[in-house]
Order: structure tokens, then sequence, then C-alpha cells
């Protein structure tokens, strides 16, 4: 089949499948009022905010908020300790970046150590980022969160305490293989795969309480962050166990496997993640229903559908079929069709209610990530265009989109999702407004200027490569003031992370005790 043919192909079947889709929904794709997105409230609490107060105490003539009691107690050992990883492997990944940052406009930094060489320390970095902070954070938020749209109790819990120590138990044993100098040398798959029978091993036991509440649900309707959260726990194994499986692929074949589970870990899984809690978060801040519920599936199907193969526009130019870069280049540019979706969405809901930004912790962290899901896709569908693709290839632009989608996006829903689950799983609010205001702003500042800084130089490196009259060694000395800028930037993040642990710690010690307020960033 030709080039044009698959083209059109692919064009028309996810049209076609979008469209049947759309028209087996409700009409009134627009409508303001659905039953599905209201299943998040309890009677009554339609029009008033949980956030980010510890809970409304329940009483006994409203069965709904006993239930979410009850749910919030059985995941509250499991989720605290998910989070308490999760800061861990945030530390180890900060510093680890930082160092790496440091390094590369600084080479004669701490060089009398291997596992600090900057091909290591970076690689310590991306997989205490890959497989600590974002999958702990994310599952301790899905833990979380599932039980209490399926209106009961986590099931089995001990399971998932055995695999997150497992998984655990793995990554240290992969960092320390890492550090060694042993690794099975694909970015994103460097930890030895005889390590990574731990992690199917782990996820496998933590993915089971969740499947099993599934089962025992006392809802008929799955609302729609069920489904990003429940996906996201299928499609990474199977991404995991082929990406990892040894012999299995081979020269170029596995550098399209690489690529693919490259993106595909992110959008098939930290993205699902994030916007399930986007989905749940938002609306329960602002009081009300998601605007409309139909877009929001919208959205869930559109990833679903063209996500899976965009990992190949990072092999443009290499030995790979033309054809499968052109299907990778159309899925890419057809994701604004989920992403106008749940932008508009997220406009829509939070209309009217723009104010809680100012006072809210967790709609703050969320409202920006979800602004940078925008942004981030719609920067991925024009970077995979060749035009542009031929200037930001093997440049530090993509560096930079790589970082706002995992950590202006990801990354800072997560944030939010901390601020009003922490709360509740250990009954005590958070102690002081100005550590929250500060970690914000220390996370917010840092990754503008790490992300303008590398878009700028990457661009402009991207443009000397190109030009056949300047020598390559300009393309990399001009990087060198760009490259502080990211140090800078990687910087103000990292102690935005001091801060945001610290304040953790400070609430365990008891610092808010006595607080009878929520803690609020500032009162309209």
């Amino acid at each position: 089949m030709s080039t044009v043919g698959i083209l059109l192909s692919a064009f028309v079947l996810s049209v076609t499948a979008l469209t049947v889709f759309i028209w087996t929904q409700r009409r009134g794709l627009f409508e303001r009022s659905a039953s599905g997105a209201e299943v998040i409230f309890a009677p009554g609490e339609i029009g008033r905010a949980e956030d980010p107060a510890s809970g409304v105490v329940p009483t006994a003539d409203n069965e709904e908020l006993l239930l979410r009691a009850r749910a919030d107690a059985s995941t509250a050992p499991l989720v605290f300790f998910f989070f308490c990883c999760a800061f861990a492997w945030l530390l180890v990944a900060s510093a680890a970046g930082l160092t790496a940052s440091i390094k590369l406009h600084e080479p004669d930094w701490l060089t009398g150590q291997p596992w600090l060489t900057f091909g290591r320390i970076r690689t310590i970095h991306l997989n205490a980022v890959a497989y600590g902070w974002a999958p702990m954070a994310g599952l301790g938020i899905a833990l979380f969160i599932i039980p209490r749209l399926l209106k009961t109790e986590l099931v089995g819990a001990r399971y998932a305490f055995l695999g997150a120590a497992l998984w655990n138990a793995a990554l240290i044993a992969g960092l320390g293989a890492i550090a060694a100098g042993f690794s099975d040398g694909l970015e994103w798959l460097e930890i030895p795969w005889q390590i990574d029978i731990l992690f199917v091993i782990g996820g496998a036991l933590v993915g089971l309480p969740l499947a099993l509440t599934l089962l025992q649900r006392r809802v008929d309707h799955l609302y729609v962050s069920v489904w990003y959260m429940g996906c996201a726990l299928f499609w990474f194994p199977v991404l995991f166990l082929i990406g990892n499986m040894p012999g299995l692929h081979h020269g170029v074949q596995q550098a399209a496997m690489n690529w693919w589970f490259g993106h595909n870990v992110l959008g098939l899984f930290y993205t699902p993640l994030a916007l399930a809690s986007v989905y749940y978060f938002l609306p329960k801040i602002v009081g009300r229903p998601v605007q409309s519920y139909n877009l929001s599936l919208l959205g869930f199907w559109g990833l679903a559908f063209f996500y899976g193969q965009v990992g190949g526009h990072h092999l443009i130019g290499g030995p790979v079929p033309g054809w499968l870069i052109t299907l990778s280049i159309v899925q890419s540019v057809m994701m604004v069709v989920p992403v106008a979706a749940f932008t508009v969405n997220q406009y829509q809901t939070l209309k009217g209610h723009l104010g809680t930004i100012i006072t809210s912790p967790t709609l703050r962290f969320i409202g920006l990530g979800g602004l940078m899901y925008t942004a981030s896709s719609v920067q991925g569908s024009v970077e995979a265009l060749r035009s542009v693709n031929a200037v930001t290839h093997f440049t530090h632009f993509t560096v930079a989109h790589a970082h706002l989608g995992l950590y202006g996006f990801v990354t800072m829903v997560f944030f939010g999702a901390i601020y009003f689950i922490t709360p509740r799983i250990t009954g005590r609010e958070w102690p002081s407004q100005a550590l929250i205001a500060a970690h914000f702003w220390l996370a917010t500042v840092g990754i503008a200027v790490y992300f303008v800084s590398l878009t700028i130089g990457g661009w402009l490196q991207g443009l000397a490569m190109l030009d056949e009259t300047r020598p390559f060694i300009e393309s990399v000395t001009l990087m060198a003031p760009y490259l502080k800028a990211r140090s800078v930037g990687g910087a103000l993040m990292g102690l935005g992370h001091v801060v945001f642990v610290l304040h953790f710690v400070l609430l365990l010690a008891g610092r808010s005790e006595g607080r009878t307020r929520p803690t609020l960033l500032a009162t309209r």
C-alpha cells in the first residue's frame, strides 16, 4: 500500500470511529447537565466545594458520605505509604537531575566517581522520575480516588503494600545497577531485564486490589476517571512487558519499539492518571459537575485512538519505513482532537469559578497542569511535522518539550492532588499557607525558566547544525548560556520540592495541630 493510501486509511478510520462514538452518545455534546457527571457528588453536595478541608463530617442520614469516609479510611495507610515513597524519589530525582544539568556546562565537575558521570547520573534521574516519583504518586492518587468513585472500601490493600515494597526494591536495585555501569542501553528501558521481573510482580500486586475493588463496586455507572485510571493500569503492563522482553527486538525494530515505549509510557500511563485526577478534583473543588460529560468521554477515546503510534516521529530520518513515520505524524496531529475536547471542557467547567484559583492550593496546581497539557500536546503535534522536526531533532528543544509534559502537566497535577488528599488520609491540615505558595511559585518559575531557555537555545542549536558553513562546535558553544539558565530553572524546581517535602514533614510532626480552618492561599 502506498504512503498516501495508509495516510488516508488511518485518517478515515480514526475520524469514522470517533463519529460513530459521538453519535452513540446522548444528544447535546455541550449539554450542561448529565447524570454521569454527577456521580462524584453526594446528595446536596453540588454547589459546595470540598477543598481543601480534610472532609465533611458524615452524618447518619447521608449514606454516601458515610461510604466515602469508609473508602478513605480503607485507603489511608496505603496511600500514605505510596506518598512517602513518592516524596523520597522526588528528592533523589531532583538531586540527580540538577547534577546532570550542571555537568552540561561544567563538565569537569564531580568527575572522580564513575557513577557521577553525565551518562549515569542523567539516567538515574530519568529512572527515578519514570519509575519512582511519577508511578508512586500517580498510583497513590488512583488508590485514593477509585474506591471513592466505586463507593466501596478498598479490597486487598495488603497486596498493594507488598507490591509497592517489591517495586521500590526493584527501583533501588535498578538505580544501583545503572550507577555501577550495568544497563540494557535503551532510553527509558535502561534497568536490566532481570530486575524488571520484580517490577512486573510488584506492579501486578498493586493492580490486584483495584481490580478486586472494581468487582465489589456499589455503582452502576463508571465515572470517566475510572476509565482513565483503569486503562492506564491495563496499558502500562502491556508496554512494560513488550519493551523489556529479552531477545524479542533487534536492530531497527528495537529502535522503533524503544520510542513506541518511551512515548506511550507518558501518553498511556502518566497522562491518563493525571487526566483522571483533573476530572475528579476540579469538579470537587469548584462544586459543580464537569461541563460536558460527553466531551470528557470524547477526550478519553481520542487519546486511546490516536496516541498509540505517535512515538515514531522521533525516528524521522532513520532507517525505518517511510509509511511508519508518516502514520506517526498523522497520529500526532490528530491528538488535537482529545486535547481540544479536554481544553474546552476544563475552561467551561471553570467558567464563573476562576477566582477559586486564588484560594485553592489544589486548583492552582491542577489548573496550571491542565493548561500545560494543552500547551505540551499542541507543541508535540507541531514538533512532529517534518519541517519542524528537521530543526528540533537531536537538540535540547525536545528536552524542553518532554519536561513541559512530564513536569508542567503530570507533576503539577500530582502536586495538586496530593494537597487535596493528604489532609484526608492524615486527619491534619497543611500547616503553612506560605510554604504552599512558595512551592507553587518555585515550581512554576523554575519550569518556565527551564522550558523557555531550552526551547530558544534548542531551536538555535538546530539551525546551527543545519548550516553547513558553521562548524559543529559552534552549535555546542552557543548553548552554554541556555544550559546555565536550565540549571537555574532546575535549581528553583528542586528547591520547590525541598519546600514541599519539608511541609509534609511539618504536617506529620503536628505543626498544624489545633488548626480548625482549611489552609487556603488567600481570602477572596
